[in-house]
C-alpha cells in the first residue's frame, strides 16, 4: 500500500494548450463566485465525483450542505417571524377595536340608565267611571260589598242615577 505523509501536495500542471487553458479559465471563474472554496477543495470535489465515492462518504460536502440547511432554516425563522408580527399587530388593532366599542356601549347604557331613572314612570289606566252623586234629601246608611269597576257606559251612568231616586 501506498504511504502519505499527513500533509501531500501534488501539483497540477497546465499546458499552453487551448483545452487546458480554458479549463484554467473556468477554474478561475467557479473560483471567484465561490471565494469560500480554494483550489485544493475544487480537486478534492472533482476526484471524488470522478472517482464515484458515495455521497454519504464525502466529508468536505456535509458541512456545505448542513451550511445551506442551517440558512434555509434561518430565512424561515425570519419569514415565520414576521408573519407572527404582522398577525399579533393585526390582532392587536382589531382588540382595540373592540374594547373601544365596549366603552361606548357602556357610556351608552349608562345615559340610558341616568335617562331613565330622572324621568317620571307614566302608568296608562283607563279614565275612572264618574260616581252619581247622591241626592241631598236622601240618606243611604247602608253598606254593601265594593266590587271592582266595571267599565260602564258614560250614558248608563247617568241613567242610573235617576234610578236610584226611584
Amino acid at each position: 500500500m501506498f504511504q502519505w505523509s499527513k500533509k501531500v501536495v501534488k501539483s497540477v500542471t497546465f499546458n499552453p494548450e487551448v483545452a487546458d487553458e480554458s479549463l484554467l479559465a473556468v477554474v478561475e471563474n467557479y473560483l471567484e463566485k465561490q471565494p469560500e472554496k480554494t483550489f485544493s477543495d475544487l480537486c478534492k470535489e472533482a476526484l471524488w465525483q470522478t472517482l464515484c465515492v458515495p455521497e454519504s462518504v464525502k466529508p468536505g460536502l456535509k458541512t456545505a450542505e448542513i451550511a445551506s440547511v442551517e440558512q434555509k432554516i434561518d430565512d424561515l425563522q425570519r419569514q415565520v417571524a414576521g408573519l407572527e408580527e404582522r398577525f399579533f399587530a393585526k390582532e392587536s388593532h382589531r382588540l382595540e377595536a373592540l374594547e373601544s366599542q365596549i366603552m361606548q356601549l357602556t357610556q351608552q347604557m349608562a345615559h340610558l340608565a341616568i335617562m331613565v331613572t330622572e324621568r317620571p314612570v307614566i302608568y296608562s289606566s283607563p279614565p275612572p267611571a264618574p260616581t252619581p252623586a247622591p241626592a241631598a234629601d236622601v240618606v243611604n246608611t247602608t253598606t254593601y260589598p265594593v266590587e271592582p269597576p266595571e267599565e260602564v257606559d258614560p250614558v248608563i251612568s247617568r241613567l242610573s242615577q235617576f234610578l236610584d231616586d226611584f
